[in-house]
């Protein structure tokens, strides 16, 4: 039996419509029946490492069909969830609107490494979820192994509702894959490659690929960031037991890229190389 490769696409930061033409099923996640559910990623909003304007702005307009869209995010030790989200303000309208998880009172518990921890009942409903964040390569002390364990996989770690989410730090994997099993998985993964962020102890820079890494299997999403920005999909923690779990792709010669990356994707290595000289 031939099984069909997951189809990730790799396009330039302003064509992400164009990305969702490849997308099978897009009819049946944008509907006049189903909320979206924009899970972003922003832990200090000082620094401005999330996902740009544009590129939210992008998904909530090929969204066109939904009855609404929340832009998801939750308190954290960095502050408030709804000022956190305030960077993308100028996306939210009567129909786009910022949604704090942690002041959702109407919750469903759900069980995260052995915790029982409350979630939003909406995700126990039919939704179109979407998890969006940007991609990182820090090779420094308490940091590098939080940044294997991705980026749009990575990012749900902010659907934990309360401030203490580094207590699921010393079992990260198990507990990121708990809650995409949870909330029923993520229909949409976009990693906002407009930048790439790179540290090597305590040297950083940003490099500007200006990509936008779209597809359904969130995992062939993953594995393909990671190769952009040198990792190795077989050495990233989070898809090896992914794959164990059989909840996606990992393997990059059984999935379909749509577009180039080689050649950012040696730019940025180059760019590292330099930063660890």
């Amino acid at each position: 039996m031939l099984l069909l490769k997951p189809t990730v696409i790799v396009v330039s930061n302003d064509a992400f419509s164009s990305a969702l033409e490849h997308i099978d099923g897009m009819k049946h996640l944008n509907t006049t029946e189903i909320p979206v559910f924009v899970k972003v990623g922003i832990y200090n909003s000082e620094t401005g490492i999330c996902t740009t304007v544009q590129t939210l702005q992008s998904i909530v307009d090929s969204f066109d069909k939904a009855p609404s869209i929340r832009v998801t995010e939750s308190d954290s030790g960095a502050g408030p969830g709804l000022k956190r989200l305030e960077i993308w303000e100028e996306c939210y309208n009567d129909r786009v609107v910022p949604f704090n998880l942690s002041e959702d009172t109407d919750t469903k518990d759900v069980v995260i490494t052995g915790e029982s921890v409350p979630f939003p009942r909406v995700f126990s409903e039919p939704n179109t979820f979407i998890s969006t964040h940007v991609p990182r390569r820090y090779e420094e002390a308490g940091l590098e192994d939080l940044m294997n364990l991705g980026f749009v996989i990575k990012n749900l770690l902010g659907m934990i509702p309360d401030t203490k989410k580094h207590r699921f730090h010393k079992h990260l994997t198990t507990a990121l894959l708990d809650i995409y099993e949870a909330i029923g998985g993520i229909d949409l993964a976009v990693i906002d490659a407009t930048h790439v962020y790179l540290g090597f102890k305590k040297k950083r820079i940003t490099v500007t690929p200006n990509l936008l890494i779209v597809g359904t299997d969130a995992f062939a999403v993953e594995a393909v960031g990671g190769y952009l920005v040198g990792f190795e999909p077989a050495e990233m923690p989070v898809l090896q037991e992914a794959r164990k779990r059989g909840l996606g792709e990992t393997s990059l010669d059984r999935i379909e890229i749509i577009g180039d990356l080689d050649s950012e994707r040696e730019t940025i290595s180059h760019a590292f190389d330099r930063l660890k000289s």
